[in-house]
């Protein structure tokens, strides 16, 4: 049997240990990735009669892809500005 155990840490709140056997490592990555699971402490994947830290490893699968700034085409943000603007002006008359 295998499982992940997930720690959140809510400060002066306490913990909590979500534990859920059904629950697999893409579905741990996808929750971190939409932001269900935030303040993780740890996450431990237990499998048979051992137990190991995957918390590095699932937040570096989850983590979104950095955009350098150069690589952001700001002519096409204007340009999409300037779409945006005439289409709410059309739809004001």
């Amino acid at each position: 049997m295998q499982y992940f155990v997930v720690m959140i840490d809510y400060g002066r709140r306490g913990r909590e240990a979500i534990v859920d056997p059904e629950i697999t490592r893409r579905e741990v990555i996808s929750r971190v990735t939409s932001g269900e699971y935030q303040n993780i402490s740890f996450i431990h994947e237990i499998a048979e009669n051992s137990v190991e830290d995957v918390t590095q490893a699932i937040l570096t699968e989850a983590a979104l892809p950095q955009v350098p700034p150069e690589d952001v085409d700001l002519q096409a943000i204007r340009m999409d500005h300037a779409r945006d603007l005439r289409k709410h002006e059309s739809e004001r008359t």
